[in-house]
């Protein structure tokens, strides 16, 4: 059983070391652990820190491509590199690495195929009020859209079986904590989590500059999420605004109409008939987007056979 520990990596040389110290040698139940950073264009000196600590693996990208790739990137290395588990971790020593034996407990009992790391939110100092307040409601809108239980999505402490990872995909440039979430759980994938601690913060968060910035980008994240997987129901709650309210004032035409007062509100008809015909083309958008989710799970499935024959058949079930 192999385990590759990665490590997105932005310009972290002066906390990568304490990241490496911090990740456990050995784990019961794991025959081998290995190392590997994703470069993300960094502009200090992050690679000699890291090829000096001994790391096994470095995935280098000439400039900054964001979070999101360099996740998918990293998971593709572990998986060429024959891992059964990989676990991401974060480079500022966020996440205590005594955790990771915790962390894939679920793996190795055969309960799941993702885990993610469940943070103390409520009792992190490093946190304003209003950035936890902001993580609940964030975690509470990706389980509803994910029809998971999970309870801190934006957690980047996470264990993937090698299974898993070759069937992820990630659309969004801006992160993949939301999105992977929402595409296990429509995909019904096995996923849970478990109680984690953190460290104190050593840098301040460079995922977003602004509150603002932040929820802005989580909700449009979560939205494209739930449009891809389930886009019929999307499309027609959105679509049901506009079509009654347009039936409310139809039929308040009608009252009119029987009243002998009709010609006085053809506007009214006008404008009813009008977000009607919005709200049952938006209906029509969202069967033929309902379409196109059938045939992106289709090629999701080819993908995921594709990687099986380039990477080998080495699969969870034959451990």
């Amino acid at each position: 059983m192999k385990l590759i520990i990665q490590i997105p990596c932005l310009n972290e040389a002066n906390t990568l070391e304490v990241a490496l110290n911090d990740l456990p040698k050995h784990i019961d139940g794991i025959d081998e652990i290995e190392y590997l950073i994703i470069n993300d264009g960094s502009t200090d000196n992050t690679v000699e820190v890291a090829k000096n600590w001994g790391v096994n693996y470095v995935v280098n990208f000439v400039n900054n491509k964001g979070l999101a790739r360099g996740f998918i990137a990293g998971l593709d290395a572990c998986i060429r590199n024959g891992a059964d588990i990989i676990v991401n971790t974060d480079a500022d020593n966020q996440y205590r690495g005594a955790d990771i034996e915790k962390l894939i407990q679920p793996i190795l009992k055969g309960k799941a195929e993702i885990v993610i790391g469940e943070r103390p939110i409520d009792d992190t100092d490093d946190f304003s009020p209003l950035k936890k307040k902001l993580q609940h409601l964030g975690s509470f809108v990706v389980r509803k859209a994910s029809a998971t239980d999970i309870p801190d999505a934006p957690s980047g402490f996470r264990a993937f079986t090698r299974e898993a990872a070759m069937r992820l995909n990630v659309i969004n440039n801006y992160t993949y904590t939301l999105e992977t979430i929402v595409q296990a759980g429509r995909n019904q994938m096995a996923i849970t989590s478990v109680p984690i601690s953190t460290n104190p913060e050593l840098r301040k968060s460079r995922l977003f500059h602004s509150m603002g910035g932040y929820i802005k980008k989580s909700v449009l994240t979560i939205i494209r999420a739930f449009m891809m997987y389930k886009p019929l129901v999307f499309f027609t709650v959105v679509g049901a605004v506009p079509f009654l309210i347009g039936v409310a004032l139809m039929v308040r035409f009608l009252i009119f109409f029987f009243n002998g007062a009709g010609m006085g509100h053809i506007q009214s008809l006008v404008f009813a008939s009008t977000l009607m015909m919005i709200g049952f083309m938006t209906f029509i958008m969202g069967l033929q987007a309902d379409i196109m989710a059938a045939n992106r799970k289709l090629l999701e499935d080819i993908q995921f056979r594709l990687r099986r024959m380039e990477f080998g058949e080495k699969t969870d079930e034959s451990k």
